[in-house]
């Protein structure tokens, strides 16, 4: 009697070791540069923004999937935004097909002039 039981256990422990599933997603870097052309004034030059092309982000990865967006102002350094530098304001917001990176003056009243060229790298974490 006891063998049937233990054989069964045995058969179990094997089934249920084998169902353990382990799925590597890896994240995706692009490095892109947003020109001084590319950037759209609004609000009589109160705030900008400057759309990237993405068609990486459909509608199911930016429902489920994360983005990270950075900024490099000078060579070898990047900031991430939301982030506030020289008194200018940068937040980006994602759509499908798009990433659209705004900017405005810290205190949203004065007018600001948009930055010259600027990298930017985008981070795509993908979700399971």
């Amino acid at each position: 009697m006891k063998k049937p039981i233990l054989l069964f256990a045995l058969f179990i422990l094997v089934l249920s070791a084998g169902c353990k599933k382990e799925q590597i997603v890896p994240n995706r870097t692009i490095l892109t540069t947003l020109n001084s052309g590319s950037w759209i004034k609004l609000d009589g030059g109160r705030s900008y923004t400057a759309s990237i092309n993405m068609p990486e982000i459909d509608n199911y990865f930016n429902d489920y999937g994360g983005v990270l967006v950075y900024v490099s102002f000078e060579t070898g350094t990047y900031e991430q935004i939301p982030q506030v530098y020289n008194g200018v304001s940068y937040s980006y917001l994602t759509r499908s097909g798009q990433i659209v990176i705004e900017i405005q003056s810290s205190d949203g009243l004065a007018v600001v002039t948009p930055p010259g060229s600027v990298k930017v790298k985008i981070v795509l974490v993908e979700s399971i």
